[in-house]
């Protein structure tokens, strides 16, 4: 048996920050054969990034790091040490033995230089090419991660591309270089289930062709199923259960594991809530965790909504007055400029659309990458001009508001963002931002009222009174997408709209966030559209779905009769490319 590629001993990463120590990592210990797809999956915050950015030793200098990380190059008749290499040596690895996809693109591409030139970049340093070899190598790069129009966006600045196409640019830029080790983080946590698929198919050809490995590491059990040989499972820093990938799925062993499992909403029942990883397992004081459920199948059955319950809040939506109503909308942005600085052609982003949304609704909008649901979000509160068309917004239009009638309007209608490292001010605590808009729009009276909200906002999303003083980067992905949703919802606001509002979550704290979301709508009343590429997400909490290509709606019916049974060609090629396991 040839030696492991990478070998991960007794790892122990401690953090320390105001004189108090945090053990993100607790002497775990793996290896990654060559050839072989390695899959972490686990919790946001159980370690799985710090484990990654270990392998490359990109952690910051409050990171205290125990044990060994070997690597061994094709080259090299010893495995390297990284955790001796000095930093010289550190840095040609990087990109060049090992590539990095990172889990956030916007945070990850700098936003001066075109997307070509960062690729282009990278090529260059590792493999000592000319900029037109390197021009050429990103071209081809582009359209193997299949971008539309590779030529055009060569030229493009990342704010100019939707969040899958950065995604898929990041992909090009690790792939580069042909590293023997890729270690992708989420790498298709922004991507559409069609250009998912793609993205993990080219991944696998690429593992075959070329001979690499892979340490996977994302939230969705789907992905992993589809995609891994092994799966290693963490809770709290350590390694829980570890197998080949069909034993753990079919047979797992670990009551957490089971959890994870059971925290997805089922396609063939619908749930009154979604089952969390507390309905399963509890911790004792001593840290060992125990199982609560004998069975996962015979729980789920006591939390089966009644079809009557269903039925009869669809006969109360369809006799409910229109809170939303949009006609004829267009949406167009200016293409390639000619000599005299006027466009040669337009980009319709959204095409002619007119749909309505009731009181108390929930519709969900599905639709490949830069199908123009983002667009249509933004559009809708103005935050984007439409270029013609009417919204009409409990019966007024809102196309005829001023800008200072708009941002007073906003507090009633409010948006969760798609990338929430970027919608937070880097500058600004948590506890700040949550309670800027609070003050911008001049609720609850005084600073101790408003900080009173913040602090029950974030115990409503599972975040800790602690947290309040912490900046956004100190927080997971996952961490940071609650802190926007607890940004929007404490303004109480009557219209939402959720923009992948829990894509970046692992799938325990994504049922949370949509129970909470539904906790909230029963007890608020607000109306939502929810914006969405799991199909499966979007059918449990969705009262319609709506489903977009091109600027344009597709389909638009009651949820379940999309999901089941989709009378549009692109939804059932939607539905096809949803990854699950093959076994």
């Amino acid at each position: 048996m040839p030696a492991p590629l990478l070998q991960v001993k007794d790892l122990t990463v401690t953090f320390t920050a105001n004189g108090h120590q945090a053990r993100a990592v607790n002497g775990i210990s793996f290896a990654v054969q060559p050839g072989e797809i390695l899959g972490i999956v686990g919790e946001s915050g159980s370690g799985k990034s710090v484990t990654a950015m270990s392998v490359l030793r990109l952690l910051p200098d409050t990171a205290s790091i125990t044990g060994q990380v070997l690597l061994q190059p094709a080259d090299a008749a010893q495995p390297l040490d990284t955790g001796a290499l000095p930093e010289a040596v550190m840095r040609s690895l990087r990109g060049h033995r090992i590539g990095m996809i990172f889990q956030e693109p916007m945070s990850s591409l700098n936003p001066l230089i075109t997307c070509g030139q960062q690729v282009m970049e990278a090529i260059r340093i590792h493999q000592h090419t000319d900029k037109a070899s390197a021009r050429a190598r990103a071209l081809a790069l582009f359209r193997q991660v299949q971008l539309p129009d590779p030529e055009q966006l060569l030229d493009r600045y990342p704010h100019e591309l939707s969040g899958g196409q950065k995604q898929r640019v990041m992909i090009a830029m690790a792939i580069s270089c042909n590293p023997s080790l890729l270690i992708a983080d989420e790498p298709t946590t922004a991507l559409d289930v069609t250009v998912q698929k793609e993205i993990l198919q080219l991944l696998r050809q690429l593992q075959a062709d070329t001979g690499m490995s892979i340490l996977f590491i994302t939230h969705d059990l789907g992905v992993v199923a589809s995609m891994a040989h092994r799966v290693l499972v963490m809770y709290k820093g350590q390694v829980v259960e570890e197998g080949p990938v069909q034993q753990v799925f079919t047979h797992p062993a670990h009551a957490y594991t089971k959890s994870l499992l059971a925290c997805r909403p089922p396609a063939n029942r619908r749930l009154q809530r979604l089952p969390v990883t507390s309905d399963f397992v509890e911790v004792d004081a001593q840290g060992h965790m125990q199982e609560k459920q004998a069975s996962v199948q015979g729980f789920l059955d006591t939390l089966e909504q009644p079809p009557m319950a269903w039925e009869a809040r669809a006969a109360g939506l369809a006799a409910a007055d229109n809170l939303l109503e949009v006609h004829s909308l267009h949406t167009l942005f200016p293409g390639r400029r000619n000599l005299w600085g006027k466009p040669s052609y337009y980009v319709k982003a959204v095409n002619d659309v007119s749909f309505n949304v009731r009181r108390g609704e929930i519709l969900g909008l599905v639709g490949e990458s830069g199908s123009g649901k983002t667009t249509l979000g933004r559009s809708l509160l103005r935050l984007i001009e439409p270029t013609s068309g009417s919204i009409l917004y409990k019966g007024e239009a809102l196309r005829k508001y001023s800008a200072g009638a708009m941002r007073a309007l906003r507090k009633d209608m409010q948006l969760v963002f798609q990338d929430p490292y970027s919608a937070l001010n880097p500058r600004l605590t948590i506890g700040q931002a949550i309670q800027e808009p609070l003050r911008v729009h001049g609720m609850l009276g005084s600073e101790a009222a408003r900080k009173a909200r913040v602090l029950e906002w974030l115990e409503r999303v599972q975040l800790l009174p602690a947290h309040y003083h912490r900046y956004p980067h100190e927080f997971s992905g996952g961490q940071r997408q609650r802190i926007v949703i607890a940004r929007a919802l404490a303004l109480e606001p009557s219209f939402v709209i959720c923009d992948e509002s829990v894509s970046a979550l692992d799938v325990s704290i994504q049922a949370q966030i949509l129970n909470l979301l539904m906790d909230l709508r029963q007890a608020m009343g607000f109306t939502c559209i929810f914006i969405s590429h799991d199909l499966g997400v979007v059918r449990y909490v969705s009262d319609r779905i709506m489903v977009m290509q091109q600027g344009q709606i597709m389909e638009l019916g009651p949820a379940d009769q999309v999901y089941h049974h989709p009378q549009s060609p692109y939804t059932r090629q939607l539905l096809a490319a949803i990854p699950g396991p093959a076994f």
